[in-house]
């Protein structure tokens, strides 16, 4: 039937009585963050009667978190099945077309762990929801990249990575002196290939392209996918475009509405979805300094045309890793972002028509809905509990399918809320704020942390979560504050608010954060005397510019900086992704050089008297670690300020070890309790 986002909000489910919650005994601590199991994707069944879903678990032997396949059934009846028990990080679920099985990929690695497909390079492997041992689809060298299953066809198509050379005048001198690392030459292309039932292997994509994502069409007609010119950041977020494969050709079909028709040139592109009729694919386009954009693609007329879903005021994709799910040809879901909270959007593009439900302190983090209609599977967090699989959406609507983390039910949680308050400039601005479990306002005054979001073009959320990057839930469990401000730039508060921090860097966002902080000080929440501030990424470079500050409003008694930026001309010199400070600053270096120094907290690090602790992972590419050594340096040598550096060897942007997060916790807990303790 067709089915739609009205259609569902007024279905009334009938759930079991709520039993009395327990009574909640236990102090949380840096080391319970091992314990939190999560859900990372879903997919409903064929029949829609079942749910696949990868959970993620933290191993303290092994010193990281893997995902494991399961499958419940999607009535609330059953109990959950595990279908895997290797930790071999299953990823992408997709069912078969009878049902009978699950394809993922993952890295399984056994017996001497030197051939494919057990050397744990990533494999596409089926898994019986009867029960079983995992089969091999694939076993390519190296491993694949991603893959995708056109159930109509029965058919799995997979991508590997393989090199191309460009000829040019100094293709012999490279061959010559091959020991070199050459900025020309070789580059990471990609392929696809197609397996049907009981067949092998044929190569149907060699564009010499690299293609980032795809996705096939239910009947395997058509591949949709993200491509660019190589495996760089720079190519992908700035020249990479979606292209069509069908019947041995590849076309590219119209790139204006997301590149130069766009806000910005400097899009990402992610989450293909094709329509089950396979006559529309849609995407997201997710830019730096302006909100995301969904882009529908429609086959008429023996062509391809774009465009763009239309927002209404306040109406924001979710960007980053926001998934997309079809209904027939006419009805787009994906998530919405709205004032620190995550809800369903729906777009019918023959109407244009957009509706959005975003539940105040609901988050929803993944989802699936079956392609001929029906309830949504949600993955949904709020300000009481942590994430769980739900059917349905809405108030008294949704039937729990899971119990991921029962433990906690005795843990004592902060009470968690997103409030407001008017910016130096009259603007309203928001954010979560954490408080100590059993706190009364009033009762006394608190030492309070702010908690910085990076993207920035992204926001914190009103929901139960642990995070050791910006400090949500373990300092509120030692009986401090949390304001985690959505200051301008963030998601969720209208387009304006988003587009307002372009070319205002250490600037309007800063006065956004501190009007914060005094809010909660003439609240008698805060206590003036004991302020900390810290991030990770963008939050790092946020902390960077507060502390940085001449002659600051509020006093910053300590601070963590996490991967944070230093000085802005070699951001853009250094990191990954150099159209991120092209977009904010306005231009290059050379271009608008007062923003480039304006926005670089290098030049007020005279400024500095606040104890601070600095974290970057040694493999940083996208904020390297020069603009730690840089800060510590400065603090250390010259202002002769209070300060530790913590390298964490080898880690990429984000701490990948559990060891490394339950370190950085306790490291940034000793560090506030050392330098905001009670006068």
């Amino acid at each position: 039937m067709r089915w739609s986002l009205t259609s569902f909000l007024f279905l009334a489910i009938i759930g079991s009585s709520v039993a009395a919650p327990p009574e909640r005994t236990h102090d949380i601590t840096p080391e319970d963050y091992s314990s939190v199991n999560t859900i990372t994707e879903v997919a409903l069944s064929p029949n829609g009667k079942q749910v696949a879903y990868c959970l993620a678990t933290w191993d303290k032997k092994a010193d990281n978190r893997r995902t494991e396949l399961w499958v419940v059934d999607a009535d609330g009846k059953g109990t959950p099945k595990r279908l895997t028990v290797d930790r071999a990080n299953e990823q992408n679920p997709k069912w078969s077309a009878d049902g009978k099985a699950i394809y993922t990929m993952a890295s399984r690695k056994k017996d001497d762990g030197k051939k494919p497909p057990h050397d744990g390079k990533p494999q596409v492997w089926k898994v019986l929801v009867a029960g079983g041992e995992p089969t091999a689809i694939t076993s390519v060298e190296g491993g694949v990249t991603g893959f995708d299953y056109a159930a109509k066809a029965n058919a799995l198509f997979y991508s590997v990575e393989t090199k191309t050379t460009d000829e040019d005048a100094f293709s012999a001198l490279r061959k010559k002196y091959d020991k070199p690392e050459y900025s020309n030459g070789k580059r990471a292309v990609s392929e696809i290939f197609r397996i049907d039932a009981g067949g092998e292997a044929k190569k149907v994509v060699a564009e010499r392209r690299y293609i980032r994502e795809f996705t096939v069409s239910r009947d395997g007609k058509r591949i949709a996918m993200i491509s660019a010119f190589d495996d760089t950041v720079v190519k992908s977020e700035g020249e990479s475009r979606v292209d069509v494969w069908e019947d041995g050709k590849v076309v590219t079909p119209p790139t204006d509405v997301y590149r130069q028709n766009a806000a910005s040139p400097y899009a990402w592109l992610e989450s293909l979805a094709w329509s089950p009729d396979g006559k529309r694919f849609a995407f997201c386009a997710v830019f730096d300094g302006y909100p995301a954009e969904l882009i529908v693609g429609e086959w008429e007329n023996n062509g391809w045309s774009t465009h763009r879903m239309p927002r209404k005021e306040g109406v924001q994709v979710r960007g980053y890793g926001t998934p997309l799910r079809w209904i027939t040809g006419d009805s787009l879901f994906g998530l919405s972002d709205s004032e620190g909270s995550i809800g369903l959007l729906s777009y019918n593009p023959h109407t244009r028509e957009v509706i959005t439900n975003t539940e105040g302190g609901s988050i929803i983090y993944a989802f699936d809905i079956a392609p001929v209609g029906g309830l949504p599977i949600v993955v949904r967090g709020t300000t009481q509990t942590f994430p769980e699989l739900e059917l349905g959406f809405g108030k008294d609507q949704r039937i729990v399918l899971s119990s991921l983390n029962p433990h906690t039910d005795k843990w004592k949680l902060p009470a968690v809320e997103h409030i407001t308050w008017k910016a130096a400039d009259g603007t309203s601005v928001g954010g979560p704020l954490e408080l100590p479990y059993g706190y009364k306002k009033g009762e006394k005054k608190l030492p309070l942390v702010v908690a910085i979001h990076g993207g920035p073009t992204t926001a914190s959320y009103a929901d139960i979560r642990f995070d050791p990057h910006n400090g949500r839930l373990y300092f509120a469990a030692k009986g401090y504050a949390v304001l985690c401000p959505n200051y301008r730039g963030s998601t969720g508060y209208g387009d304006k608010f988003v587009t307002q921090l372009i070319g205002n860097e250490n600037d309007i966002e800063v006065k956004d954060i501190l009007a914060g902080i005094q809010h909660l000080i003439k609240e008698g929440i805060a206590d003036p005397d004991r302020i900390a501030v810290m991030g990770w990424s963008n939050g790092g470079y946020l902390t960077n510019c507060l502390i940085t500050l001449k002659n600051p409003p509020v006093k910053i008694a300590a601070a963590s900086s996490g991967a944070g930026i230093l000085d802005t001309v070699a951001e853009w010199g250094f990191n990954d992704e150099p159209a991120y400070p092209i977009v904010f600053k306005k231009g290059l270096p050379w271009e608008t050089p007062d923003i480039y120094k304006k926005t670089s907290p290098t030049y007020g690090i005279g400024n500095v008297k606040t104890p601070t602790l600095i974290h970057v992972g040694g493999g940083d590419v996208r904020c390297p670690p020069g603009h730690s050594r840089m800060l510590y340096r400065a603090l250390s040598e010259y202002n002769k300020v209070p300060t530790e550096l913590v390298v964490y060897p080898g880690e990429p942007h984000g701490l990948t070890k559990l060891n490394h997060r339950t370190a950085k916790m306790e490291w940034d807990l000793a560090w506030f309790e050392k330098y905001m303790k009670a006068k």
